[in-house]
């Protein structure tokens, strides 16, 4: 939908006003153009604590990228920046320098104490002003809850709160920080969640924390077409952010089963016949519609690889004047189903070897939102039912969450403008998010080089001021 206020600051004239007034002039950000697209492009500079242990694999995929890569030099507690390797150029951060980074990335897994934090200071202090418009913020450390000794779990939980802190300084060029936290030896499942931390397809996720454990090792693929030759459930797919994952998920490569409503048949066939997918009409709240939705995949397909629980409904009104059946229905739609559509193409054993299933949450699910306790119940429900689901994945099976900001829809479309705008403005980025990045996010999750992503909620948000 269009973001009229927008376009308005990004004119000379309407530039100056929001100076002189003292508005916010949020920069356009950058998306995918093409398939193709280098993921990162630029200068971009690399930077490693004592003792890093990710800094040799960051260097290998960003030595293999489009970007000029450097290294700090000109400061004994960034002297293993130079292990990023030979095709990256040293930069010494104690001297003047004009270059513009299209990012900073930075291995912070050797700290181990609140002492050593002073590495960050002295990587992101001399080179946070050079980010360019658009840029990227992208830190490794170690999961804390891996750390033996308490001072290390400290330094390591504090680049939680730097991270956070950095996205809402940068979030005014339209620039996103981001961390990683790494298990011990899970150097070689990074490589996916950077290219997609550095890329355009994370425009609007920004202060967030992602955990990245060891796993199998990671497949060869086509980076073009990750998904080639693999299955897609995503259920309503009719229009909306469900069209928009549909329509992402097939063009990285994936065959694509569009499921929503019976009453949607006409949008819903529009959505699949573009993508050359296939339409399954469905109300996923009724009794058999587990069974159904898993006849349907094991006649056409024998086994999905993908399962995308989007359908999602509102049905809002303060706790005490809310109607029994609004209820039942959002608890329904948003959580209950998904359960059991789960448990009966799990049961069946449809969901194939090294399968993904990513589930839609909501910022209302994390923060809470006023008349909406049935939503905000079934969304959090979700996150409680993706953490615990994780830890019972088996075969190569991952499962994950993603938390929807304000996302422009026909929904928000329809709202009273104060609103729209409110939430629009109310986070680091200063806009609000197209269907397109949740549906990016989504297929991050779905790549099967993220074999190390399992149990992790990602707000696609822009930093919303709004929960944590």
């Amino acid at each position: 939908m269009s973001d009229l206020y927008l376009r308005i600051v990004n004119t000379p004239v309407g530039k100056t006003a929001a100076q002189s007034l003292g508005l916010p002039a949020p920069v356009p950000l950058e998306r995918l153009k093409r398939t193709d697209q280098p993921f990162i492009e630029g200068n971009v500079l690399v930077g490693a604590a004592d003792g890093g242990k990710a800094i040799a694999a960051l260097g290998n995929t960003l030595g293999a990228s489009a970007a000029v890569l450097h290294h700090a030099s000109g400061n004994s507690s960034l002297s293993d920046s130079s292990k990023a390797g030979n095709k990256a150029r040293p930069l010494d951060l104690s001297a003047e320098n004009s270059e513009t980074f299209s990012a900073l990335v930075f291995d912070a897994t050797g700290l181990k104490g609140p002492g050593e934090l002073r590495a960050l200071y002295d990587f992101f202090h001399p080179t946070i002003k050079k980010l360019g418009r658009n840029a990227r913020v992208l830190i490794i450390g170690q999961t804390p809850s891996s750390c033996r000794r308490p001072p290390q779990a400290a330094a390591q939980q504090a680049l939680e709160g730097f991270v956070r802190s950095v996205g809402k300084e940068i979030g005014k060029k339209g620039a996103t920080a981001n961390l990683l936290w790494m298990s011990p030896g899970a150097e070689e499942q990074l490589e996916s969640s950077v290219r997609f931390f550095l890329s355009p397809r994370s425009a609007y996720v920004s202060g967030q924390v992602v955990r990245i454990g060891k796993s199998a090792a990671s497949p060869t693929i086509n980076p073009v077409a990750p998904l080639t030759g693999k299955i897609a459930l995503v259920t309503g797919a009719s229009r909306g952010i469900g069209a928009a994952i549909a329509e992402t998920l097939a063009r990285d490569g994936a065959t694509v089963i569009g499921l929503d409503f019976p009453s949607t048949m006409a949008e819903l066939e529009k959505v699949t016949t573009a993508i050359n997918g296939k339409p399954l009409a469905c109300d996923i709240t009724d009794a058999d519609a587990p069974g159904m939705i898993a006849d349907f995949i094991e006649e056409h397909f024998g086994g999905v690889d993908l399962v995308i629980h989007n359908a999602g409904i509102t049905r809002d009104k303060t706790l005490g004047n809310m109607p029994e059946h609004f209820w039942e229905m959002t608890i329904a739609v948003n959580l209950t189903a998904e359960e059991l559509i789960d448990e009966k193409l799990i049961q069946r054993e449809l969901i194939n070897e090294n399968g993904r299933i990513v589930c839609i949450s909501s910022i209302s699910g994390i923060a809470g939102n006023f008349g909406q306790t049935n939503y905000s119940a079934a969304k959090c429900g979700v996150i409680g039912y993706v953490e615990a689901m994780a830890r019972q994945m088996k075969n190569g099976m991952t499962i994950n969450a993603i938390a929807p900001g304000f996302i422009e829809t026909q929904m928000t479309a329809a709202m009273p403008i104060t609103i729209r705008e409110a939430g629009r403005r109310m986070n680091s980025l200063s806009q609000g998010g197209q269907p397109v990045d949740v549906a990016e996010a989504i297929a991050w999750y779905c790549n099967p080089a993220s074999n190390g992503v399992n149990g992790n909620v990602v707000r696609v948000c822009g930093q919303s001021l709004i929960g944590k």
